[in-house]
């Protein structure tokens, strides 16, 4: 394989890398292997540390195709916490606050759901990467500060239950991009007059490309070794 010249990789993100561990990692091994300093290396679509499943990774002039990949339709299974909320939306941060969920049912939920299909106007986490003002909308939240981000148009193709194991529930969906399921969750939990937040996340389709196609995160050492060896 070419990676100098251009390559596009499939990897399955482990659970606590960042989406730059996993680009800093290859792009330091492959800069090892090829003996050069510098080597273009990008992702197609950030994943949060929380979150595993499809990444692309592009190296070379196969960065150029970074903007197409984004703009791919992404399918997840999410599971998310009813009758709670944090800042987050996910586990990064600790439980906020507390709602009843004794009135929601299965019926409940899927009439929630069906709510979300189609185009919707999404408020994005403030603890998320969107810029306010120069900065990262995370950086202020960290620091204790409100902001308002702006709703962002977004489309969602397919919504389904797949699990309702109250007070956790686990959903399919397929969406577009700029698509946060962490506000999701939020959203869903206020659909259903309750509260909720993001307890698991597995992206596994990115276009075509499926996690059945992908190479564990931990091994993609091994596996540049393998393929240059």
């Amino acid at each position: 394989m070419d990676f100098i010249s251009g390559e596009v990789l499939y990897i399955n993100k482990p659970l606590n890398w960042t989406s730059f561990d996993l680009v800093r990692k290859l792009r330091n091994k492959l800069c090892r292997r090829l003996g050069v300093k510098k080597l273009k290396v990008g992702h197609a679509g950030t994943l949060d540390p929380l979150a595993t499943g499809v990444m692309i990774i592009c190296t070379g002039k196969k960065t150029k195709l970074i903007e197409t990949f984004q703009y791919q339709t992404k399918e997840y299974i999410a599971t998310v916490k009813l009758g709670e909320t944090t800042p987050s939306f996910d586990l990064e941060t600790e439980v906020d606050a507390t709602y009843p969920t004794e009135h929601i049912t299965e019926e409940l939920v899927n009439q929630a759901l069906v709510q979300f299909i189609g185009e919707i106007q999404q408020i994005p986490p403030t603890y998320s990467a969107c810029k306010v003002e120069g900065k990262r909308a995370y950086e202020f939240a960290r620091e204790g500060q409100d902001i308002e981000l702006k709703p962002k148009l977004l489309a969602i193709d397919e919504i389904e239950l797949l699990d309702y194991t109250m007070p956790e529930i686990k959903i399919r969906v397929v969406c577009s991009k700029g698509t946060y399921i962490r506000a999701l969750a939020r959203d869903i939990g206020l659909a259903l007059g309750s509260g909720g937040y993001l307890t698991a996340l597995e992206r596994i389709r990115i276009g075509d490309i499926t996690l059945d196609q992908c190479v564990a995160g931990e091994q993609i050492e091994d596996v540049i070794d393998a393929l240059l060896d």
